[in-house]
């Protein structure tokens, strides 16, 4: 039974994940870390801050201080997002129609602090759409645990099992993976892998084209 869509934001419902991409990069090679590549900032991606400094400390060596780093992150991607704006997904603003038409509860949950997130969400005029928006900084541990998608299931009272959950990263198909949703990937930097495969629901290629999942979600 299909009660409940959940949608990560960054590289999901918002067209942003290129700029974590690009600002990684920067930020590691402006602290020295020159080995610091394409691959290892797509890693990165809605990675909890915590397993992700130990992930960086095995791969390149304790002198790397990863929470320096993330803060020039940090400031990067904001520049960005001034100069460059913030543009929506396309096809969010219809899937969000539809999934009303149809009576589901909607709600966000992310990475990214709750206080950027509102604002973020707010500006785009699209922030009224979700009856919750969970952040993981408001839980124990970050995406790939399974924490905020059950944290997130508990705001909107719903079951796990009940509900898609919409992600562009293998971080956070995880995590919904292990919070016992029903995971379905939409690609934004990256595309569906041999490895990521089995923890999926389902995999389309853009927003429009989720309608078929929850169609067919809802026939089950």
């Amino acid at each position: 039974m299909l009660r409940a869509v959940i949608f990560d934001m960054d590289g999901t419902i918002t067209d942003t994940e290129k700029y974590y991409f690009t600002a990684w990069q920067q930020a590691f090679h402006e602290f020295g870390v020159m080995d610091f590549g394409p691959e290892d900032a797509l890693e990165l991606r809605s990675f909890d801050a915590r397993l992700a400094a130990a992930h960086i400390r095995k791969k390149f060596g304790d002198g790397v201080d990863y929470f320096a780093v993330r803060e020039r992150r940090r400031q990067l991607v904001e520049n960005l997002l001034k100069t460059q704006g913030i543009q929506l997904k396309p096809g969010i603003k219809e899937i969000l129609s539809y999934i009303k038409e149809k009576g589901l509860k909607c709600a966000v949950a992310t990475a990214t602090a709750l206080d950027l997130t509102k604002e973020r969400l707010t500006g785009l005029g699209i922030a009224d759409e979700f009856d919750a928006i969970i952040s993981a900084k408001t839980v124990e541990w970050g995406k790939p645990q399974p924490d905020v998608y059950l944290y997130a299931c508990e705001q909107i009272e719903e079951t796990p099992g009940d509900c898609l959950a919409v992600e562009d990263s293998p971080n956070g198909i995880l995590s919904a993976y292990r919070a016992g949703c029903k995971p379905v990937l939409v690609p934004d930097l990256t595309d569906i892998t041999p490895e990521l495969e089995p923890f999926l629901y389902d995999c389309v290629p853009s927003l429009t084209d989720l309608k078929n999942t929850v169609e067919r979600c809802l026939q089950e």
